[in-house]
């Protein structure tokens, strides 16, 4: 009966925290809210979905998130509590193999997706992490593979897609830092070896999108890189972050750190020195030639652009520092901030039409169409994975401000008092504790009480 009342009283401390919890602290020069309203509505498929729960994950609980400060072990969280396991939950549509946790759609890696919220939900509840299993097994021993030993994003063919890098490495990661089980968890950055290897050109840099029999798509699609970039640093942030991970034999878990590093830091290098369209990345990097596949899109620029604020609070030595430790790099270190910064601005701002890039209602302009990559309209009546970037985006950001890495917008800002009638300056400093004290605080309590219950 004690045990029962204190699960009870710390669900009770962790909604009451959840409820003045403010996710949205700072302004990003749009609607935000709005957007975000659009990324939980519009989801149709298990990819959608899957990225819709990380990015509501990241957003309203960011210390549940592999981006928290201590996200292992893993706490038992109760899913009507938390607003992205809550979703999740209602998303899942059991099944088997690796279909196991929802529908692939004709995709082996799209339903992994959900992966990481069914080990979350898991520790509650036996089903999802009996699915959650399936799943890895499904992948691990059932689904073609590539000549180099790459699991297919396909079922029934060997076929390689960028898109699979956010799927699938991030949930064999997660999964092997819960159970724990080394083997699976290098398998997580084992995949991405492999990934590289083949979508790669030779020249280095951007991935191409497919490699494959069926769907082969040789251009450097800016989605595609995203979803690989993003995949890659959530594998980095889980082998930074697990006590487990820390813990493998020789020099397993630093050889996993420097190359997903160096892995994302190719594709930032390749995605930056490509040429802009007003301010965003085209739908293929290198498009210029007119044929409609080159329009400016902001999938891909913000999916990238919340791997840039990402990175630089995991590798502030790589990516936020003056002081480069990759003299090869093609990039100025200083530079990765500074490049998503005028991403994030640009989705404040109009299109060369006049129109806005996030509208009043949040759609995200102009977007790649989410079913059809190769579609020269474009898409601008609410991309459901481009909405979700929208939101990465911005979670990535605001957290970059709380690691006091990206600046505060709210610093050395001057509000004047109608009663006082004087004015007050918030100094950079001041601002970002305060800030990190009423945002983690409550959170970063219910989280260790959690963890004490479920350890």
């Amino acid at each position: 009966m004690a045990g029962n009342n204190t699960i009870l009283n710390t669900i009770a401390l962790l909604s009451a925290t959840l409820t003045t919890y403010n996710p949205l602290p700072y302004n990003p020069g749009f609607s935000i809210k709005n957007v975000l309203s659009l990324a939980q509505s519009l989801p149709r498929y298990s990819w959608e979905y899957g990225t819709s729960a990380e990015a509501q994950l990241e957003l309203f609980t960011p210390q549940f998130s592999v981006f928290g400060a201590t996200p292992f072990p893993i706490p038992a969280l109760p899913a009507a509590r938390v607003i992205a396991l809550n979703y999740a939950s209602s998303k899942v549509d059991f099944g088997t193999g690796y279909a196991a946790l929802s529908a692939g759609s004709g995709a082996a890696g799209d339903p992994s997706s959900l992966g990481v919220s069914a080990v979350m939900l898991g520790k509650l509840d036996g089903e999802y992490m009996a699915a959650a299993q399936e799943t890895v097994d499904a992948l691990l021993t059932q689904i073609p593979r590539w000549s180099n030993g790459a699991i297919s994003h396909r079922p029934d063919v060997a076929e390689l897609w960028a898109d699979f890098v956010y799927m699938v490495p991030p949930f064999l990661a997660y999964y092997g830092a819960d159970t724990p089980n080394a083997s699976i968890l290098l398998q997580s950055y084992t995949q991405c070896q492999l990934y590289r290897q083949v979508l790669q050109p030779s020249s280095g840099g951007a991935w191409m999108h497919i490699m494959g029999p069926q769907n082969q798509d040789t251009g450097l699609w800016s989605t595609g890189n995203g979803w690989a970039a993003a995949g890659m640093t959530r594998v980095l942030a889980t082998f930074l972050k697990s006590p487990f991970a820390q813990q493998l034999n020789g020099t397993a878990q630093a050889d996993a750190v420097e190359g997903l590093t160096g892995y994302v830091m190719e594709i930032l290098d390749g995605a930056m020195s490509s040429p802009m369209s007003f301010g965003l990345l085209r739908n293929y990097l290198n498009d210029t030639s007119g044929d409609g596949q080159g329009f400016p899109g902001i999938s891909g620029s913000t999916l990238l652009a919340s791997v840039v604020y990402r990175m630089a609070v995991l590798r502030p030595d790589v990516f936020a520092s003056s002081n480069s430790s990759n003299p090869t790099s093609s990039s100025s270190v200083s530079s990765y901030i500074s490049w998503a910064d005028n991403i994030r601005a640009v989705l404040g701002a109009y299109d060369a039409s006049g129109n806005p890039h996030i509208t009043k209602t949040g759609i995200a302009t102009p977007a790649v169409n989410p079913l059809n990559w190769h579609d020269t309209t474009p898409y601008t009546s609410g991309s459901p994975e481009g909405q979700n970037f929208v939101v990465l985006m911005y979670a990535a950001w605001r957290d970059c401000v709380y690691a006091e890495v990206c600046g505060n917008p709210l610093a050395a800002s001057t509000t004047t008092s109608a009663t006082a009638g004087a004015a007050t300056t918030t100094t950079t400093k001041n601002s970002r504790r305060m800030v990190k004290k009423r945002m983690h605080g409550g959170l970063r309590r219910a989280l260790d009480i959690f963890g004490k219950i479920s350890g």
